[in-house]
């Protein structure tokens, strides 16, 4: 290990002793409190036709539940973000948690198509809050290499969440119908709430008093998206996020509508997709290591547009079966597990004093694309699997553009504590 790493383990491991906490803690309570946001999609999109059934609307108005959360998720980072650097990291991540509970039983509870899609959007805001204050937590403690490696670390545990849930969704929406799958997340993000009540402690030692004020905030907004490297690694994340997100609009309704598989069936298909997601977190950790972040991203941008490009060959070839879709999908998600850490890191490493707001203007990006993502694909839907396959295939392509180069030519990172 070179010296340069050693003090910047040193420096991470004394924010941590000042800070109360260890890097076990850290660990887990990211990986938990980021999993609110992919348990908010995953476990309860095999039940989105059977939604569809119960409130006789059409797939446009039911994907609605699932693109207004994404684009409430969006809206309210640059929200999250100021308010994290303001108030602390603490009090943030706490009140968030709390209100996802509260707006998972509002959608347990809902009696109409309507009220679901206001509690999806103050479940998105809580949700966006523990990833919000979470992240911000991560760039308080650790250097952007150190980071990336601790979200790294912190996706691999997450996706042990999402690699079963939808299995677990599916199951409780055969026995008991698509309102179980808002009762097991108003129990998960409970415990959730309450271990991060007694376990977290306040990292944010330089919160910025005017943050919450408009003109220093949209200052510093233009400041981090004037950054070069900001934008690359934007960019790259908003584009892998958009093939994934391809897959968690349509992937059901074309594994069961068109396809004729069961909700079992969309389950496992989905689990491939995380399964390969877990792999590429593995993997990036060691990649990180040896190559940086930029070539990081590289590879794994590489290996999405290949997977996109063989899911369309399959789909024009007429192979239009669960296997041409979940193979591909395996690696598409184990790319994901590639790019999303080095991306997430890069893009608020120049931002010490403003990680909140750095990784909220990150967030937002990435939402707003996937929210165009999921209207297109409900506009589209047309019983084929073409629409999916296609718009996957491009945002593949469209991330191997971008890191080659935007993420090699401006990606550049200094080691910044």
């Amino acid at each position: 290990m070179s010296s340069a790493s050693v003090e910047r383990a040193s420096n991470s491991n004394s924010r941590l002793a000042a800070a109360g906490l260890t890097a076990t803690t850290i660990l887990w309570l990211t990986a938990g409190l980021s999993m609110l946001q992919p348990l908010a999609t995953d476990v309860y999109l095999s039940t989105l036709p059977g939604i569809a059934t119960y409130f006789s609307a059409s797939v446009a108005s039911v994907q609605s539940t699932l693109w207004t959360f994404i684009a409430a998720f969006g809206v309210w980072q640059l929200v999250a973000g100021p308010l994290s650097d303001r108030l602390g990291r603490y009090p943030v991540v706490i009140t968030g948690a709390f209100a996802y509970c509260a707006a998972s039983v509002l959608a347990m509870l809902a009696s109409s198509l309507e009220v679901l899609i206001v509690a999806r959007v103050l479940q998105a805001v809580g949700a966006c809050t523990c990833l919000v204050g979470v992240r911000g937590l991560v760039r308080d403690l650790y250097s952007p290499v150190e980071g990336a490696r601790m979200l790294a670390n912190a996706a691999t545990l997450m996706s042990l969440a999402p690699l079963i849930a939808p299995l677990i969704g599916a199951a409780l929406y055969v026995r008991y119908g698509w309102r179980s799958s808002f009762a097991l997340l108003s129990a998960v993000s409970l415990v959730l709430a309450c271990v991060a009540v007694s376990r977290l402690k306040e990292t944010n030692v330089r919160r910025n008093p005017h943050a919450m004020q408009w003109a220093p905030m949209l200052r510093t907004y233009a400041e981090i998206a004037r950054a070069p490297a900001f934008r690359a690694y934007t960019l790259a994340a908003a584009a892998t996020y958009a093939c994934l997100f391809t897959f968690l609009s349509g992937s059901s309704f074309v594994l069961t509508n068109v396809l004729g598989e069961s909700p079992t069936v969309f389950a496992l298909t989905f689990a491939t997709m995380v399964s390969g997601y877990l792999i590429g977190t593995l993997i990036c950790r060691k990649l990180l290591k040896l190559y940086g972040i930029q070539r990081t991203v590289c590879v794994g941008a590489t290996l999405q547009a290949t997977a996109g490009v063989t899911m369309v060959a399959l789909a024009l070839a007429g192979v239009h079966a669960p296997l041409a879709i979940a193979a591909p999908i395996f690696f598409i998600g184990m790319s994901h597990g590639l790019i999303q850490p080095p991306t997430q890191s890069g893009a608020v490493a120049a931002f010490p004093h403003a990680a909140g707001a750095a990784a909220a203007l990150l967030g937002f990006t990435m939402m707003v694309v996937a929210t165009g993502i999921g209207i297109w694909i409900g506009a589209s839907y047309n019983a084929t699997v073409y629409p999916l396959t296609l718009t996957m295939c491009a945002c593949g392509l469209a991330s191997a553009a971008i890191a080659f180069t935007l993420v090699r030519k401006d990606g550049g990172i200094a080691a910044h504590d």
